[in-house]
């Protein structure tokens, strides 16, 4: 078999059933489902490349994501991820807007921005001068603030003790990406970073702008750094300015993503959490580590 159908339902659901796999498995001419969770994960292994609009016809609307990958190198030794509403349930700088009253203006930009509509540069540089003047204790308020996405902790941790290198990469900024890459365990972080006089917001970010294809070089650089071939790393983000990084990775998954992202990239996640990036991978539950 030379590759793997891996099917994901939320844990909270439990919504995979014995019925919906033998829908699918019969659908492929699939072989027998390995369980890698039940009722929430399961690999069916497949003689060719999966039909995956024979899969979303037989799974029959049911909330159950669905990803293909070959048989061989499934476990990636490089994890690349975005962080605003990627390992973070929020845009961290729509939060942050809040606490100058902006919040709905910032986030028509953030918006259009993850979304491909305008440039991600010209679009930070327009929401981040509009926070001109606001206090940098609003920084601490927001990371104070900030969530989690479920399954987060366990996809750095497990990737980590099977000796991936985990990177976190965002448009975002580095007061929060530094904080969130220690209390995850990311190995390395990189972000844009706001510039400020300790007391107040200049309205201005350092240059150059990681965008788009700073993410791309990052990617390639790292994958080089630790010898790899882009076909051993696994990347995952959900807006526009991740789709290069995306596309170019062994693995490239768009998490909830925005709606050009998700019917660009070659995987999605539109119902689990990111313990889905495990199970794609070929992770048992007993071998994944939680918080």
């Amino acid at each position: 078999m030379t590759h793997v159908l891996t099917l994901i339902a939320d844990r909270r659901s439990g919504l995979l059933s014995g019925a919906i796999i033998a829908r699918v498995r019969e659908a492929l001419g699939g072989g027998a489902p390995d369980v890698l969770s039940p009722c929430e994960a399961v690999d069916i292994a497949c003689a060719a490349p999966p039909d995956l609009d024979a899969v979303r016809a037989a799974l029959e609307d049911a909330p159950v994501d669905a990803i293909a990958t070959p048989a061989k190198g499934r476990r990636k030794k490089l994890l690349l991820a975005d962080m605003d509403s990627t390992i973070v349930t929020a845009e961290t700088l729509d939060e942050l807007a809040a606490h100058a009253g902006l919040k709905a203006e910032v986030a028509e930009i953030t918006r259009a921005g993850m979304n491909g509509e305008i440039d991600f540069r010209e679009g930070l540089r327009r929401r981040v001068a509009m926070l001109k003047g606001l206090s940098v204790t609003a920084l601490e308020e927001t990371w104070r603030a900030l969530g989690f996405t479920p399954g987060a902790h366990a996809l750095v941790a497990t990737m980590r003790a099977h000796g991936a290198t985990t990177a976190l990469v965002s448009g975002g900024f580095s007061f929060f990406t530094d904080r969130v890459a220690g209390r995850l365990g990311f190995h390395i972080h990189r972000a844009n970073v706001l510039i400020h006089d300790e007391h107040v917001l200049s309205g201005a970010v350092e240059e150059p702008i990681l965008d788009r294809d700073s993410k791309l070089a990052a990617l390639e650089e790292l994958a080089a750094a630790s010898g790899l071939p882009l076909c051993a790393t696994l990347a995952v983000g959900d807006g526009a300015n991740d789709l290069p990084m995306l596309l170019a990775a062994g693995l490239g998954v768009a998490f909830h993503a925005k709606p050009i992202v998700a019917a660009s990239a070659r995987a999605r996640i539109d119902f689990s959490d990111l313990r889905a990036l495990l199970f794609a991978q070929g992770y048992h539950a007993g071998e994944i580590i939680e918080a």
